[in-house]
């Protein structure tokens, strides 16, 4: 059995977990006390191990009646002061995006998991992918910047589970953690550690809820209960949330400030790891699962001569265009494996100043370090 303090958090120490089981431990670790969803391979040990632990820790877990119920309530949660998360798959995504544009232009802080799987449609309901990539990142109408994590580890379910939280919470934006089903249901150790920076969002009483609080342009925000006056609305409004749809000057400072919010703090939120790229002379850069496999690719060629080196996103948006410039300039040419017919590749031949090579596999199983060599040897 779990060691489990009297807060409802586990105790330090080593855990053979679920990844699934490692994201719910990781929410209720950052502070998470809502969740509402809705069922749904392959992210449904999110849901179950959230409803289970929740009654240890005062949380408040709802079953909704469908993903576009199970966003409203996270949003209208948050606004109450509660760190608020669900996880879909890309369906259940699908139905959740004009909330999620809702959330980005009320600048409600939340966290999404999206475990992937093969599609499109209900596809292959218990295989893995990565094709929602680019549905997370333009998935909502407008112009606007999002945070999506992609963790390739059991421990990263965890770990980047609470950076996603910390992150909604700094810059009052939802932050998906795009996963994948390998990762989801793969078990390994997870180190559990209880010295975490957990970062809350900002309070300010009596200030505008939607005007920036100094130079990271991320207004403090006050919740419904703390004798506030609040207008909370989808369309384009002022710093205390009056609807101003028809006033351009509006529109333009509201907008802006919801990307350069993002955009301006780059350095802050982007996470990349890089193995064996001082030297390589191919450049490998993958995320998720496909990470893994690419990475044992890399020690095998290696190990034959050949100077490879991988650059694996942890971040996937805003994208990391400095780490891939960077590694561009220095190899002869890049690989980009991926679990869809190529998306962050699109984004890695714009910045490119070399050879990009794209490799896509789509039939519901995981990349083999094998057929990332392959693709080298070609």
């Amino acid at each position: 059995m779990p060691n489990i303090q009297s807060t409802g958090i586990l105790s330090s120490g080593s855990y053979l977990l679920q990844g699934n089981e490692a994201c719910a431990e990781g929410a209720i670790r950052a502070g998470c006390r809502f969740y509402a969803g809705y069922p749904i391979s392959p992210s449904s040990e999110i849901m179950e191990r959230i409803a289970n632990r929740f009654a240890e820790c005062s949380g408040t877990f709802i079953q909704m009646e469908d993903e576009i119920a199970s966003i409203s309530a996270v949003i209208g949660a948050s606004w109450t002061g509660a760190k608020a998360m669900t996880a879909t798959s890309g369906p259940g995504l699908s139905l959740m995006l004009e909330n999620i544009g809702y959330a980005i232009m009320t600048e409600t802080p939340c966290v999404i998991v999206d475990v992937q799987r093969a599609g499109p449609s209900t596809g292959q309901a218990t295989k893995p992918a990565q094709g929602d990539v680019m549905q997370v990142r333009w998935g909502a109408s407008g112009d606007y910047q999002i945070i999506a994590l992609s963790p390739c580890s059991v421990q990263e379910m965890h770990d980047l589970t609470i950076e996603a939280f910390n992150l909604s919470e700094q810059f009052r934006v939802p932050v998906f953690l795009l996963c994948d089903e390998a990762v989801g249901h793969l078990r390994e150790k997870c180190i559990i550690k209880d010295n975490v920076e957990i970062i809350n969002r900002k309070k300010a009483k009596g200030k505008p809820p939607f005007e920036q609080d100094g130079d990271d342009l991320v207004p403090p925000m006050p919740s419904f209960g703390e004798g506030e006056r609040l207008l909370v609305t989808g369309s384009t409004h002022n710093e205390w949330g009056f609807r101003k749809t028809a006033d351009p000057v509006v529109q333009q400072k509201l907008v802006s400030r919801l990307s350069d919010k993002i955009l301006l703090n780059q350095d802050k939120i982007i996470k990349t790891e890089g193995y064996f790229i001082d030297d390589a002379e191919i450049g490998i850069i993958a995320y998720g699962i496909t990470a893994r496999a690419s990475l044992k690719a890399v020690k095998v060629l290696r190990e034959k001569g050949v100077k490879a080196g991988l650059l694996r996103l942890k971040t996937l948006w805003p994208f990391p265009e400095k780490a891939v410039s960077g590694l561009s300039a220095r190899v002869k040419k890049l690989i980009v494996p991926e679990m869809n017919l190529g998306q962050i590749v699109r984004e890695v031949e714009r910045i490119a100043e070399c050879e990009v090579i794209r490799f896509s596999k789509v039939n519901g199983e995981v990349m083999t370090p094998t057929e990332i060599m392959q693709q080298i040897r070609e």
